[in-house]
């Protein structure tokens, strides 16, 4: 898993709307807020809307403007406290985030509502950005999302983490990242070869054993199948890998339902050598082979 933001107070950003209240000193937002349609009321002044701008700079009546961008909110509060001090005697400030604009994740793929997500002054979890987005679809594949970050792509398995007691939850997310959790079509095994029922294979939550693809392939072909050339074809970023098995073995079998395979992986079973023979007079003498096979079997 990538390593996530370090947990802390949210950092103001540009296009955050700020609400500010000046106690004892409704003139400074008075004004503004009567343009917004707001109401002191009996709850107190009223607060007026303020938008860092893309410079991350805010002005305010007196205190100018504000350089706010990467601030925690309290520090927000200080810097203007301060700049109001010099025209007013001890004011009281009051600012609060009314609407979170600056830092955003993108959701893609599987989930139920793909699109932007804003991040708010609590850290955002891959499972919360999840279940914001309203959920995975029951096509997703749990053991593949990907979130890119930084320029670097990064895979989570949700399905492993929690069979390995890792805690998933403890995963935040960062601004700008981009999370995909991908469909489970995606992630295809073929089988090949001297199979009974040569097919691609869509792997169960990433997971899927040499034995198992075998028994959803109807198994190697005891008729022209050689058993002790089994063969998986993996491609990787250093090249192409070949892995061979002997599945004459008992003890192969066992080896077989350790062997966990990855996506697009092609797992091919050879032709035994009686069927490479018979193919190959086949090939030379079509129809010679058949009417040889009768004669000798005639009584």
């Amino acid at each position: 898993m990538p390593a996530g933001p370090a947990p802390g107070p949210y950092r103001l950003g540009a296009g955050d709307v700020l609400a500010i209240t000046v106690w004892d000193h409704p003139e400074l937002t008075g004004a503004v807020a009567r343009d917004q349609g707001g109401d002191g009321g009996a709850l107190g002044p009223p607060a007026a809307s303020f938008v860092i701008d893309q410079d991350g700079m805010l002005e305010f009546p007196f205190a100018g403007k504000l350089h706010l961008a990467g601030r925690t909110r309290e520090q927000a509060r200080t810097l203007l406290v301060a700049r109001l001090a010099r025209y007013f005697r001890w004011p009281r400030v009051t600012v609060s985030v009314q609407a979170y604009r600056s830092q955003r994740v993108y959701l893609d793929g599987e989930v139920k509502a793909p699109g932007l997500l804003a991040i708010n002054d609590i850290p955002m979890t891959l499972l919360e950005a999840i279940n914001r987005a309203g959920g995975m679809l029951p096509g997703a594949d749990q053991s593949r999302i990907t979130i890119e970050r930084g320029g670097q792509r990064h895979r989570v398995d949700l399905v492993a983490a929690l069979r390995g007691g890792r805690p998933p939850a403890a995963l935040l997310l960062a601004d700008g990242d981009i999370v995909r959790v991908p469909p489970r079509d995606e992630s295809k095994v073929f089988v090949g070869g001297e199979v009974l029922a040569p097919r691609a294979l869509t792997m169960h939550d990433g997971r899927l054993t040499l034995n198992e693809a075998l028994g959803e392939a109807g198994g190697i072909s005891p008729q022209s199948g050689d058993a002790g050339q089994v063969y998986v074809v993996r491609h990787t970023p250093q090249g192409a890998r070949v892995y061979r098995l002997d599945a004459r073995p008992a003890r192969a079998m066992a080896l077989a339902e350790q062997f966990e395979l990855w996506p697009r992986d092609v797992v091919y079973v050879a032709a035994s050598p009686l069927a490479n023979w018979h193919r190959t007079i086949s090939q030379l003498f079509p129809g010679e082979l058949s009417s040889a096979v009768g004669a000798t079997t005639r009584p």
